[in-house]
């Protein structure tokens, strides 16, 4: 796994050993953040479920402002730390280890996010939660954009009963990432 683009760029990023993570592949990475690019300069980039902090770094790495990592695993929370201090984005950025329904609280304080990206275990319907935990904080605002990660299989017909509006739906070989944003009457 590396940095795809930007100041970092082709930089080797550490990943946990064994399958505690997935971590997102370089092509469907750099798909995603095709995607992403017009969202990424000068943004504050929240990255859920972490891992190995591929996805905040590329964030980081193509020109966003700061960035919070957010895993529960210490050992996913060190890998970051280590991956932000070997690409030098270390001053840009903070990592919470703690469950993601935690940081929400904890972040809710705080500027709002105009990324947020989310890669949760699959089969365990975690992002509905994250999902419904977001729409009542001031961690988003209406124009945060949040990407979810997730099994291809994986159902959100009820996220505009929730308050979303489906942006995009990006399909890979076995998983998917659906874009959202709040909707203005949410």
């Amino acid at each position: 796994m590396r940095v795809i683009a930007g100041k970092a760029r082709r930089l080797p990023l550490k990943t946990l050993p064994g399958l505690d993570t997935r971590p997102t592949t370089d092509r469907i990475k750099e798909t995603l953040f095709n995607i992403l690019q017009p969202e990424i300069p000068f943004c504050r980039f929240l990255d859920l479920f972490s891992g190995s902090g591929g996805i905040g770094i590329e964030a980081l790495s193509r020109g966003a402002d700061y960035a919070v990592f957010v895993d529960k695993n210490p050992k996913a929370c060190t890998c970051i730390k280590e991956n932000l201090a070997f690409t030098k984005l270390s001053k840009d950025s903070k990592v919470l280890c703690m469950d993601a329904l935690q940081a929400i609280r904890a972040l809710d304080k705080e500027p709002a996010f105009d990324c947020v990206f989310m890669d949760p275990p699959y089969g365990m319907e975690l992002e509905k939660q994250v999902l419904a935990g977001l729409l009542g904080s001031s961690v988003i605002h209406k124009d945060t954009l949040l990407i979810v990660e997730a099994d291809k299989k994986t159902d959100f017909s009820y996220v505009e009963d929730m308050g979303y509006e489906l942006v995009r739906c990006k399909e890979y070989k076995t998983n998917k990432h659906i874009f959202l944003r709040k909707r203005e009457d949410a």
